[in-house]
């Protein structure tokens, strides 16, 4: 079966929480985070903690856009606090803008003094940065969010103190920070998309390792998984259209 460059990067998400173990996935920034989470449950990482989307805790990954019908557990708003403050949780939330050491912005563009738009404010992104594993999902790559140098810092990148931020997957690449700097390097690229592309798309310099691999296509069971079980209805094509 050939897999669609939305389910390449479901894969990559799900990638993401690869030996994790017992710690909540928080997969906040959209369709496709939130169907790698569950894929890892289902598949590699049974251990993982997933919700409805609400505080419950399901017994087995729930479909995009179903409630739990099966509830092991409930997850206040003050025991996800909890957790936040003891690092038992890796979150992927979504930048509106990134640089090269991973700090982020969803807060406000242009001088935060008096901005051209205001977006959502810091939220949890500081907490989140320095005490949680964090990823980020980028569904669309461009140099508008991979700036030199973001307006406003939300979450702390490695030049700031941030715990790890293990990855970003975006709609044409795998990036992480694993150079001697903290710098972001270039881990794979997506099957169809060039190095070039990347770079292109890129406010800023990437660390770019002599062989950059293609990232990885999902099995024939991950695509059974996502298509027949997690995602029938095909939320995931509306992120990332073919």
């Amino acid at each position: 079966m050939t897999a669609t460059r939305a389910e390449i990067c479901a894969v990559a998400c799900a990638e993401l929480f690869r030996g994790d173990g017992e710690i909540v996935a928080a997969a906040v920034a959209g369709f496709v985070p939130m169907l790698g989470s569950r894929l890892a449950r289902a598949t590699f990482e049974p251990d993982l903690l997933t919700t409805d989307g609400g505080p419950a805790l399901s017994a087995e990954p729930v479909p995009l856009g179903r409630q739990a019908t099966d509830i092991e557990g409930w997850l206040p708003f003050r025991d996800h606090l909890w957790l936040v403050l003891n690092g038992r949780r890796h979150v992927v939330m979504g930048p509106v803008q990134i640089d090269a050491f991973g700090n982020t912005n969803i807060s406000c563009i242009g001088d935060w003094k008096q901005p051209t738009r205001q977006l959502l404010g810091v939220r949890g992104g500081p907490g989140n940065t320095l005490l949680n594993t964090t990823s980020y999902w980028v569904p669309r790559h461009s140099t508008r969010v991979f700036t030199e140098k973001v307006d406003f810092v939300s979450g702390v990148g490695h030049d700031r103190g941030a715990h790890e931020i293990r990855a970003v997957v975006t709609n044409l690449a795998v990036l992480d920070f694993a150079t001697p700097t903290r710098r972001m390097r270039l881990r794979s690229v997506h099957p169809g998309v060039s190095i070039s592309d990347v770079v292109g798309n890129t406010g800023f310099e990437l660390d770019i390792p002599a062989d950059v691999p293609e990232t990885r296509l999902p099995t024939s069971d991950e695509l059974h998984v996502m298509r027949e079980v997690l995602d029938p209805k095909g939320l995931r094509e509306r992120e990332v259209p073919s």
